[in-house]
């Protein structure tokens, strides 16, 4: 049987609706599960994501980029193909895409974690005849705990360093990451800031509904941060920006953090296990939840995982060429 979705230089195509999902290569039509810049590239003839990504797409992309937003659980026919938008539960917007075609279905989950955060929509299961799953955190040593626990981590952290007069300095993706981390934030501790990246984000988060707290941007001059959240992207870890912090703690909160000797190898006096990726039970969970005879990995190094699958009796193996490699962990 002719599958609906094959693998093209350009990325994931669907023939039948032709169309790509989260494509690498200049296309006419893209079908996009986020606004990470792994997924969101620019250059693309038109856009489809879901209603709440757009406004995320086009801070990233563009206002002018033509671009459409589907509400969740919604189906559109394109060509011979019926596709729809289902919560990835990622970041804000993030979409699993289902693609029926000739009774055959195909859901590419793009980036997801079943895991509830206050940021996100929740997850949600998606029946398929094949699965196209992210194996980013695809081995066993990577399980998270609840984000309020690690919420409560964070602010001890925070509080232990305003105690002492320092400030403390929190590396966080800026998108996603950056305002699940300030959404778990006690404002009562001190003052918070934010990089000039995160703040474009801010917005769009609190009109979706999204309690933040007040988030100031750290201006030039100013030179008393004691006790002050500064929370940052990873790309100015090293960079001059960060030096007007003086005697500020570090920490960096990721999924990666979950590996004995990241914080080291980063110069980090914490890390925190916060991902928006599924960690090994979810990915397993998920994947036993969709009912999918045929399991496709991508984003990771997805051996183990798949060898694991395979000895359970699932069919599984690497899609090789669809995506590039995840960057916003």
């Amino acid at each position: 049987m002719k599958e609906p979705l094959v693998v093209r230089p350009e990325g994931l195509y669907c023939e039948s609706g032709d169309f790509y999902i989260d494509p690498r290569g200049r296309v006419s039509r893209a079908l996009v599960t986020h606004a990470h810049s792994d997924h969101a590239r620019p250059g693309h003839a038109c856009y489809m994501v879901s209603q709440s990504c757009l406004p995320l797409l086009k801070l990233r992309l563009g206002s002018d980029i033509t671009a459409e937003g589907i509400p969740f659980g919604e189906k559109r026919k394109i060509g011979d193909a019926v596709v729809s938008f289902h919560p990835a539960g990622h970041i804000l917007g993030s979409s699993q895409i289902r693609v029926e075609v000739g009774g055959r279905t195909w859901v590419v989950s793009g980036d997801y974690k079943p895991q509830p955060d206050q940021t996100s929509e929740p997850f949600e299961l998606v029946p398929c005849d094949v699965f196209v799953s992210e194996c980013t955190f695809g081995l066993p040593v990577y399980r998270w705990e609840p984000e309020e626990v690690i919420h409560q981590q964070i602010n001890h952290w925070w509080r232990e360093n305003a105690e002492a007069g320092r400030p403390s300095m929190l590396f966080a993706y800026s998108l996603g990451k950056a305002q699940r981390v300030l959404a778990g934030l006690d404002p009562s501790i001190g003052p918070i800031f934010a990089h000039g990246a995160v703040h474009p984000f801010l917005p769009v988060y609190q009109e979706s509904g999204v309690s933040l707290p007040k988030v100031k941007k750290p201006k030039e001059g100013e030179g008393d941060w004691a006790g002050s959240m500064i929370v940052a992207p990873p790309a100015v870890e090293d960079a001059g920006w960060t030096r007007r912090f003086k005697g500020a703690s570090r920490a960096f909160a990721s999924g990666w953090m979950a590996v004995r000797g990241a914080r080291r190898q980063r110069n980090l006096d914490r890390g925190f296990v916060l991902s928006d990726h599924a960690d090994w039970t979810g990915l397993l969970e998920v994947i036993e939840g969709t009912g999918a005879e045929l399991v496709k990995l991508t984003h990771g190094d997805g051996g183990p995982l798949a060898r694991y699958l395979q000895e359970r009796g699932v069919q599984a193996s690497m899609l090789e060429g669809a995506f590039g490699r995840t960057e916003e962990e």
